[in-house]
């Protein structure tokens, strides 16, 4: 957290009418209907299946082109703004070259509908094609990405975005202004074989229907629903455990691979994997924590920062047993926002505000007796213990970017890793000390904030073990894992799985 975000989180907490749902929609398959487009001669099909969240396609059709299309059609009705995101692959070699498959947004289910497509070609072509007026000659702007396996359409009014990455690079994107399709559409998923006599097939996974923020929702006032999530980081398979109306934030992951630990209007809650349920971790008169929450690296004690009322609601640092209990005080003095947990146990790194800076600090659970670690102009923040021991990981906007740092646990070599055009923070160290996981937020958001419900990214970097490592492009040029709606409480915490394979996180959507 950061700033006056965090001064103002304990203010602006609303506890929600409606408690944690489990991941129902996810159970099932989130459109309404399926059906071909046009006059398909081979019937297209939707197979989901609920255990890889993910879905078959299956079709025919000559074209989507011209002023008439045929296709197979997997749909949802959909108004107001939203964002329609996914992997995509073909199955098998294919009969045609212009085969295509992606997104959708129509104003009817009629062949000579007006409509908008994110479509990816069996020949590797990626364009956004569009229809301005039913029966009307479709055009296409395409796009500079050449066979992306990642795809998202947005529509923001009469504006419709089609982002591109093959997995693992930044989106690129394209747009057109269609003001025929402002109203309800109907929204999905296509596969068009280009040869009407014949069928083809397509897998869509990480399959997201987001509905973003409102343009005058306001911060730590209004919230969206969450999704708790877990990603394979080699893979980028995302499965969504949980759902929530409210805002959840931050999910630690015990070191025993049994729970995650999550917070959520002022509570800390432990999420049961095998059962898919949480519950409510006594944490006695602790009621009004934040995201800043870590546990230690045995598993037996959790690090919170709550915001105490009687000392003006700054955060204060404290530690209790993770299966809940009387919090001990900590830190002093305040505001104190917790980020790691030294790997003995014996000490604890924040971010606080003294004297109207905000720098570095740690401090012995055993003398209670901060010491400043850094004391650069600007915002340091995120600051996280390598399991070794041997660094302190953190990020800092003191190079006008906010950027991933280290340095030695006495607050020595400070070194910047990362040096892009994107905001990166919380950079969490995998257990085998190999890799970081970190969010970046995209260049237009202020580098000094990391606010709720914006496009962001999840991405790892090899840890560089020398300093010649950080300009070299193998060991320093971060990968994408991740491509989401989210930003704080997406990952402010350390959430690599035990077994360093899996990274949980927390994604962002209005009610569909």
């Amino acid at each position: 957290m950061s700033l006056k975000t965090k001064t103002t989180i304990f203010l602006a907490m609303t506890l929600m009418i409606s408690g944690p749902l489990r991941s129902q929609q996810y159970a099932a398959n989130i459109f309404d209907g399926n059906l071909d487009i046009g006059r398909c001669s081979i019937r297209g099909s939707v197979e989901y299946d609920p255990a890889a969240q993910q879905y078959t396609l299956a079709g025919s059709g000559e074209n989507i082109w011209f002023s008439a299309d045929q296709f197979h059609f997997a749909w949802k009705k959909l108004s107001g703004d939203f964002i329609l995101s996914a992997d995509v692959r073909f199955i098998g070699e294919g009969n045609h070259a212009h085969r295509k498959v992606g997104w959708m947004i129509r104003n009817s289910l009629d062949a000579s509908s007006a409509h908008v497509s994110a479509a990816v070609h069996g020949d590797g072509l990626a364009s956004l094609q569009y229809r301005l007026y039913d029966g009307g000659e479709t055009l296409e702007n395409r796009s500079p990405v050449k066979a992306p396996d990642v795809i998202q359409l947005e529509r923001r009014g009469d504006l419709f975005i089609f982002s591109a990455a093959v997995r693992g690079e930044p989106f690129r994107t394209v747009e057109v202004r269609q003001s025929s399709l402002t109203g309800e559409v109907f929204a999905g998923l296509f596969i068009c074989s280009h040869d009407n006599n014949f069928s083809e097939k397509a897998v869509f996974s990480n399959v997201r229907i987001t509905r973003p923020a409102w343009p005058d929702l306001v911060p730590y006032r209004d919230y969206l629903g969450s999704n708790l999530e877990i990603l394979d980081v080699e893979t980028g398979h995302r499965q969504v455990v949980f759902q929530a109306p409210n805002s959840i934030q931050a999910p630690n992951w015990t070191p025993d691979g049994r729970y995650l630990v999550y917070n959520s209007d002022g509570l800390l809650y432990r999420f049961d994997l095998e059962t898919g349920m949480p519950e409510v971790i006594n944490s006695g008169f602790a009621r009004s924590n934040n995201n800043d929450h870590v546990l230690s690296f045995d598993g037996m004690m959790i690090g919170i920062s709550n915001h105490v009322a009687e000392e003006n609601n700054r955060s204060i640092i404290f530690t209790m047993p993770l299966e809940g209990g009387t919090p001990e005080r900590i830190t002093a003095l305040g505001p104190s926002y917790l980020h790691g947990w030294s790997p003995d146990g014996k000490w604890m790194t924040y971010t606080a505000e003294r004297k109207g800076d905000y720098d570095l600090y740690k401090i012995s659970l055993e003398k209670k007796k901060e010491i400043r670690l850094t004391d650069a102009p600007g915002l340091d923040d995120g600051s996280e213990y390598s399991p070794d021991g041997k660094y302190i990981y953190f990020n800092s906007v003191r190079s006008g970017k906010m950027k991933l740092w280290r340095m030695k646990p006495d607050g020595s070599q400070q070194e910047q890793l990362t040096f892009d055009e994107y905001n990166d923070w919380f950079p969490h160290i995998s257990p085998d000390g190999n890799w970081i996981v970190f969010l970046s937020f995209m260049p237009d958001v202020r580098p000094d904030d990391h606010p709720f419900y914006k496009h962001v990214y999840i991405r790892r970097m090899a840890i560089p073990e020398t300093k010649a490592d950080l300009h070299d492009y193998t060991s320093g040029t971060p990968e994408v894992i991740a491509y989401l709606y989210g930003g704080q409480g997406t990952i402010n915490v350390p959430g690599w799985s035990p077994d360093g394979k899996k990274v949980a996180f927390v994604s962002n959507s209005g009610v569909l």
